[in-house]
């Protein structure tokens, strides 16, 4: 029988999904998971979870689904410790990393690869079924078709996404957010950059919309066709969801699984009905009906979700009296039952429903820079004067939206005991043991010679980088290649053995017995190295006369992933271009650092989109609201979006250099290559020049981390006390302050 596997982003949730009839729900704790601003469990939380779960005859599975730094990888390393003394029945990772410390440490914990890990057909799930994971949860940019395919040429459990927020961006591989400030999706810190308002001209005027927020995904209906393809979970999206929707949501899709069979057409119905409470955005079946981009994006259609209220017109702050939560949840049963704030009220205009106590709306900041949810606490007034409770940060102007009325509440039965003080597993303070990388050979890799790489994405740009230094050149499997390549059989400015062939790092299983033709041709043709980029390459290139390089979407942020690789014949990498020095020197010691390459220059993909943009995007440009400009390119491979500023670290290719590393790459994907402007790039390059109006990246500060900062503030801390409070103390032990 197929599992119905709901989201518990909190307390709250995981009551609804066990009381609406999930057989499983999926949750994360305080680190390591994808939806770092949840509320997640503590570690008391989760234990009594697990164990109340197994007491009903039902799974909890943990999101362990980010990547991981090297300088965190003891903390992970305790972490895993710890759920395998907990024994929850499942974990949901991405790392690689992860992946080699549950195979050297953690056999009994059972893996399922994430939709953060990229696998959209049978060559992954196979893969990872070898490298045993138990499930695999499919991308979600596949069609019925793809997916029964799918699961007839597998061996793993298929999960699959069937109601809930998209990604514009293809699974696993959007860099946007972290783009703009390092709050990297691949970390749990995306900040929705596919939900905001962009600004484009068009016509000679500037327009604005919604251009890459998609509607939501609504599968009520393939149910019964998903079950009979034999797919083993449907899964839930929205751990960020309040638990009313958690409950309606399971609801609906339990009356259509336990009753599909005795009357589709009816259970179908009654279904929707159940969802018709679900006040998000618009619904799609995405892929389901077809890939056209008009059927799931509409610009017109704010980024956020629910029924619009209107706009605030005042705020007013006041007095609340609020019940103490903490006593609910034992945490602090000696804490007073309730507790007085100060907290802002808000007067909306504009709207056709008045908002009551229990409702669950949705705020939004006029300058779309941010929006948060919020269950109405009190409201105050009557008539036009009805005054609501807001959270803080907002201001007169902000539109709000209703996300669920009080009606759709219910109580449900507690999961976790009142008591918690039984539960008292926490991560121990176990040493990670030392992980040494294979030798390097002596002179290096044969097929990987030191020196300069560059990338193309044309047949006609392997010829304008002609005549400089490069030692090796990469080319971009594309529509466009493969035809110059195996079907015009076009003249190569380069020998095959200096060419690599890079794979697109989407591999849908629609494309991928094409693809698995076209790699045999090439193989056959003379072509043998080959950098891949998802799971599925990996399989797709075993046992055929290939070289492998690791591509920057295979992700290896530490030691541990690199070993992973290793053990899949992967020896030399590309390290992503969301890594930083820091971690990048950390992760490889100097006798280790001629195996991996590292990106100079390019105009990394923000977005990668499986479809076409539509007509209506007649624009090549955009900008954000603070003025920072992407372009937009649509191809018969998919869509784009990259920045208009490129990333450069050009100027640190010597400083590299001396620090052991040996390979260098200039990327020009997706770029017509101007030959002016490419001896200008590689004379800065050997002058060690800054490139003037480029980005960093996350070069420089890595990726934004929360407990980074706080640590931060803790050691600024510790520097005044020993500066000044010392000082003070020697003096007179009294406060005279500083002269």
């Amino acid at each position: 029988m197929s599992e119905l596997l709901a989201p518990a982003g909190n307390i709250e949730a995981l009551d609804a999904a066990f009381g609406e009839g999930a057989d499983a729900v999926y949750m994360g704790l305080k680190s390591f998971n994808a939806r770092m601003r949840s509320s997640n469990f503590a570690w008391n939380q989760f234990e009594a979870a697990v164990e109340a779960a197994h007491k009903r005859g039902k799974k909890i599975y943990v999101t362990v689904n980010t990547v991981a730094e090297e300088m965190e990888t003891e903390r992970l390393y305790r972490f895993l410790a710890y759920l395998d003394a907990v024994h929850p029945d499942g974990l949901i990772v991405q790392d690689f990393g992860v992946v080699r410390m549950c195979q050297e440490f953690f056999p009994n914990l059972e893996l399922h690869a994430s939709t953060q890990m990229n696998c959209a057909s049978a060559a992954a799930v196979n893969l990872l079924s070898r490298e045993g994971f138990k499930r695999v949860v499919l991308a979600r940019e596949l069609g019925l078709e793809e997916i029964q395919a799918v699961k007839n040429n597998s061996s793993a459990e298929l999960e699959v996404f069937v109601h809930g927020a998209l990604c514009v961006s293809e699974s696993g591989l959007c860099l946007f957010s972290s783009y703009l400030g390092g709050k990297s999706a691949n970390r749990g810190m995306c900040t929705q950059a596919c939900r905001r308002l962009y600004y484009a001209d068009q016509e000679g005027r500037e327009v604005s919309g919604y251009y890459f927020s998609p509607h939501d995904l609504q599968l009520i209906d393939r149910i019964p066709a998903l079950v009979q393809a034999g797919v083993e979970s449907f899964k839930i999206e929205g751990r960020m969801k309040s638990a009313e929707y958690v409950g309606s949501v399971t609801a609906a899709y339990r009356y259509v699984l336990d009753h599909w069979q005795e009357d589709k057409k009816g259970a179908i119905e009654t279904g929707k009905r159940m969802l018709s409470t679900d006040f998000a955005r618009a619904k799609t079946r995405y892929w389901y009906d077809s890939g056209k981009a008009e059927n799931f994006l509409n610009p017109n259609q704010a980024g956020g979700t629910g029924i619009y209220l209107g706009k605030i017109d005042k705020i007013r702050m006041d007095d609340m009296k609020l019940l103490d939560t903490q006593k609910e949840d034992g945490v602090n049963p000696e804490a007073p039952k309730s507790v007085t704030v100060r907290t802002p009220f808000a007067l909306l205009k504009g709207g056709s429903y008045d908002p009551d106590i229990g409702d669950s709306i949705r705020l939004h900041k006029k300058d779309d820079s941010g929006r948060e949810s919020h269950k109405i606490r009190q409201v105050r007034g009557s008539g036009d004067e009805r005054w609501i409770d807001i959270p803080s940060g907002f201001s007169v102007g902000d539109p709000v939206y209703l996300l669920q009325t009080k009606a759709m509440s219910k109580r449900y039965q507690r999961v976790l005991p009142s008591d918690l003080a039984a539960y008292r597993k926490q991560p121990g303070s176990q040493r990670l043991p030392i992980m040494d990388l294979t030798p390097l050979p002596k002179d290096g890799f044969q097929h990987f010679p030191d020196g300069l790489y560059v990338q193309v994405s044309t047949v006609k740009d392997m010829f304008a980088i002609l005549g400089e230094r490069q030692v090796r050149v990469i080319l971009e499997l594309n529509s466009e290649t493969r035809r110059d390549l195996l079907e015009n059989k076009v003249t190569l400015p380069y020998s095959k053995r200096q060419i690599y062939i890079s794979l697109n790092p989407f591999c849908p299983q629609g494309s991928e017995p094409e693809l698995a033709k076209t790699l045999d041709a090439l193989i056959e043709d003379g072509f043998h190295n080959f950098v891949a980029n998802t799971p599925a390459h990996i399989g797709l290139l075993r046992g055929k006369k290939a070289t492998i390089i690791g591509g920057p979407y295979l992700y290896a942020f530490n030691r541990w992933a690199v070993s992973w690789l290793e053990n899949q014949g992967i020896d030399t990498l590309i390290t992503p271009i969301e890594n930083s020095r820091k971690n990048l020197e950390a992760t490889f010691e100097p006798n280790q650092r001629r195996r991996v390459m590292i990106t100079l220059f390019a105009y990394p993909a923000l977005f990668r989109m499986r479809f076409q943009l539509p007509e209506s995007y007649d624009f090549s440009f955009f900008r954000d609201k603070e003025g920072q400009v992407f372009k937009t390119l649509s191809t018969e491979d998919g869509s784009f979006v990259m920045p208009e500023a490129p990333f450069s670290i050009i100027d640190n290719m010597q400083r590299m250099q001396k620090a052991g590393f040996t390979h260098f790459l200039l990327d020009f994907s997706r770029t017509e290559v101007n030959k002016n402007d490419f001896r200008f790039i590689t004379k800065a390059l050997y002058k060690g020049d800054v490139l003037p109006e480029t980005d960093r990246f996350n070069w420089k500060d890595g990726f934004y981390s929360p407990e980074k900062l706080e640590n931060y503030r803790k050691a600024q801390e510790r520097e005044a006390e020993a500066k000044y409070g010392r000082g003070r103390n020697v003096r007179s032990g009294k406060n005279r302050g500083r002269r």
